[in-house]
């Protein structure tokens, strides 16, 4: 694992491209009183892993476990359901007969097309050439027209803007860019429920290891912990070393396209960070880590191993703890660190 340490903390990244755009957002009384509407949720289990403790030889392991939110098993369920379920029962709007488009590269188009089904519209996500058949079959079990198009996310995001253009669709992106922000900015608050149930789940931690792709939920789970429980928490982004997308920028000091050659990483093979996530993560993360391959898979195994089963990219902030061996004086971890990570998805 290498890492750096954020220069721009506190103060964020001063660049043209990220001076409009909104910082995460923190307001998790809207999404409770909505998740409150649904049948099918419930607050998932905050794990204290023992044994991972004494392993890791950390004080504490706090895991929020997200392999079964709503039913749809990842943490992605919060976000584009609760944008359709804001228009529709905040905001009035009936959604009969619209037609939600998305890339994905499986998990947020799961919520796309579940918020859909459940308010009357339809939906359609477009999936790169990469993404596992599994994924594509459990899109279409929920409803969704599956499309496949492209070898790689952004690829498959440009088609998808290309048929929301051409057919009047709405897109619904994880992602935010320069005129693309205010669905994905809801779709973020969406995930505040994450940290607003840990809160009350667990005592403060000293750490978080947070995996991110284009960083929505590293950059709403920070922007919620510095809210919550301050300022002195260490923050760790871990992303793949073969697409590092907030790290090039935290390194350039502005927005830049990464340079990657693509990971098996799934969920976090992004080469195009959020700007909103972007905005945040300059201002709250301390250090931002880069795993190789074999790291990701080892987290896996090493996650099934004490029975939580989950994906390389479910299991990236774990794959930053275990790697963090050569850095732990600088990060400050030693046997009295309270560790929180979230295991975002379940297996494929």
């Amino acid at each position: 694992m290498d890492i750096i340490h954020n220069p721009h903390r506190n103060e964020g990244i001063d660049t043209a491209i990220l001076r409009d755009i909104p910082f995460p957002s923190t307001n998790s009384t809207q999404v409770k009183e909505l998740l409150s509407r649904c049948p099918s949720s419930a607050v998932t289990p905050l794990v204290n892993a023992e044994q991972m403790a004494r392993e890791q030889s950390v004080g504490q392991i706090s895991i929020k476990d997200e392999r079964q939110r709503m039913g749809l098993g990842s943490f992605k369920a919060l976000g584009a359901a609760y944008v359709i379920a804001y228009r529709a029962m905040i905001e009035g709007e009936s959604q009969v007969g619209k037609t939600y488009v998305t890339s994905s590269a499986g998990n947020h188009g799961l919520s796309v097309a579940a918020g859909a089904k459940a308010f009357g519209a339809n939906s359609v996500v477009y999936i790169s050439k990469t993404v596992p058949e599994a994924f594509a079959t459990r899109l279409m079990a929920e409803g969704a027209k599956v499309v496949r198009a492209g070898q790689v996310y952004e690829e498959s995001m440009e088609a998808a803007k290309q048929a929301a253009e051409d057919n009047g669709w709405i897109l619904l992106s994880d992602t935010s860019w320069p005129g693309y922000y205010k669905p994905s900015y809801r779709l973020m608050e969406g995930y505040t429920a994450l940290m607003d149930e840990a809160s009350a789940q667990a005592d403060t931690p000293t750490h978080i290891f947070l995996q991110a792709g284009v960083g929505g939920l590293a950059g709403a789970t920070a922007a919620m912990v510095r809210k919550i429980w301050g300022q002195d928490i260490i923050i760790i982004v871990v992303e793949p070393s073969n697409a590092p997308a907030l790290h090039s920028c935290i390194q350039a000091g502005d927005f830049v396209f990464a340079k990657g050659s693509g990971s098996s990483m799934g969920r976090l093979d992004c080469q195009e960070a959020s700007l909103i996530a972007l905005k945040g993560l300059a201002r709250d993360a301390n250090f931002f880590a880069l795993i190789s391959e074999d790291e990701g898979d080892a987290s896996a195994t090493y996650a099934a191993l004490h029975n939580m089963l989950s994906t390389s990219s479910g299991a990236g902030g774990l794959a930053g703890l275990i790697s963090s061996a050569p850095h732990r004086k600088t990060l400050g971890l030693d046997e009295t660190s309270h560790v929180m990570l979230i295991m975002s998805e379940g297996p494929e």
